[in-house]
């Protein structure tokens, strides 16, 4: 059977921001979703492997290895294990995960690893790198950033490409780093902005399907569209409409849910989901304050509620907060339900509910009042140099995005 590697369309922005990282320190590619910053980086990458660079030992990194690997590795048949096809060979390198290139009579190797999380540095240590390739550098812990950095001190040919999306304009990759470089690398510093028009292979028709999913001056939109850097301001979700997303009578039939965020000196609330050909409803809700009630529930009372709120319905499962351990082994005991550790991604998870909620694929009885006025007052922290919100008003807000990141995402997959 033959095989056929995608060949890319560059335009000229992307033609000169590559010729430039062939002979850069550093190389920085920021801007929107699908603007084809990875791909660029990924390109450089390759024609310098291809060229024979001196150094064997080179570096790949995700916000996770399998970010890394699908992002790099794969990036929708443009990445490094397609532009090598026939001389590439995934293995294992010191306990990481590799992809072995022949190239100019000899074999280099890349090792793929994860950068987001605070311990992420231990992986890469002990080898020199000579390049060093990140995807969604933002998302990378800053120590794992530095012990990068500091494994490619030994390098004879150094290379560092970056991209990333816009973020908070106060975040430290950009107070500590790349708004630093230009006055650190000079000449040798090769920073390019793109938005998803700069992309040549997506066609007006499907530029306006992706437009479509935003909101005009949302942060998603600023950011995923214009790919500029601001700060979350407002309304986490300015699209929720109580006249488009609440019903009277449900109009949904299939698997039924309840998503919990836990909660003994804070509220605890529990949604009854509807989920059918890709929509949900949410049916009923519970929410029990012990400030307003003057009394905290323990984990049988809040067990015994969670029966008497599911009777009469056929719950396919029940998706709790991954911190409430105590409570769902309580649930786990009583052999009744099936439970499942919510997904707890708090930013992907946002994103996800409010363009479910764009879309109108999410919609909310009427009389699930508690629900509804979070909507009105579940706002970002401004104040904050990262985007995260202010954790008050946020139980609904959180029941509903477990379900939508634990349920849902895996309905639309």
């Amino acid at each position: 059977m033959k095989t056929q590697t995608l060949k890319p369309v560059f335009g000229e922005k992307h033609k000169d921001y590559i010729n430039r990282a062939k002979d850069s320190t550093i190389s920085v590619a920021e801007g929107a979703v699908r603007a084809g910053k990875t791909i660029d980086n990924i390109a450089a990458f390759a024609w310098m492997i291809n060229k024979g660079v001196p150094d064997r030992i080179h570096l790949a990194t995700g916000s996770t290895v399998a970010n890394a690997k699908l992002n790099i590795g794969d990036a929708n048949g443009f990445g490094l294990e397609f532009i090598f096809r026939g001389r590439c060979r995934w293995t294992k390198y010191k306990g990481n995960e590799a992809l072995a290139i022949k190239s100019k009579g000899r074999e280099y190797v890349v090792i793929f690893a994860g950068g987001g999380k605070s311990d992420s540095y231990k992986k890469i240590r002990g080898n020199s790198y000579g390049m060093w390739i990140a995807t969604e550098i933002n998302l990378h812990h800053e120590d794992t950033i530095k012990e990068a950095f500091n494994r490619q001190l030994a390098a004879r040919v150094r290379r560092i490409f970056w991209d990333l999306n816009p973020t908070n304009p106060n975040a430290y990759i950009y107070t500590d780093y790349i708004d630093r470089f230009e006055t650190q690398f000079g000449r040798k510093y090769n920073y390019q902005h793109f938005t998803i028009r700069d992309n040549r292979t997506i066609s007006a028709n499907r530029l306006a399907e992706i437009e479509a999913q935003y909101i005009p001056g949302s942060i998603w939109y600023q950011r995923d569209i214009l790919g500029e850097r601001c700060v979350a301001d407002g309304l986490v979700y300015p699209m929720f409409d109580k006249q488009k997303h609440t019903f009277g009578t449900p109009t949904l039939s299939g698997l039924e849910y309840i998503s919990i965020d836990y909660g003994t000196a804070n509220p605890m609330a529990m949604g009854l989901w509807v989920l059918g050909q890709g929509e949900a409803e949410m049916v009923n809700e519970y929410y029990y304050s012990s400030r307003s009630a003057r009394r905290q529930k323990t984990d049988e009372e809040y067990y015994q509620d969670l029966e008497k709120f599911a009777k009469g319905h056929k719950i396919d499962q029940v998706i709790v907060d991954p911190s409430a351990a105590s409570f769902i082994e309580c649930i786990r005991r009583h052999g009744k339900f099936n439970v499942l550790k919510a997904n707890n991604s708090v930013l992907d998870g946002i994103r996800l509910t409010g363009a479910l909620i764009q879309a109108g694929k999410l919609r909310f009885q009427k009389d699930c009042t508690n629900t509804l006025n979070e909507f009105g007052s579940y706002i970002w922290d401004t104040e904050s140099t990262e985007d995260k919100v202010i954790k008050e008003n946020d139980h609904a807000m959180d029941m509903i995005r477990y379900f939508c990141s634990t349920i849902m995402r895996r309905e639309i997959r």
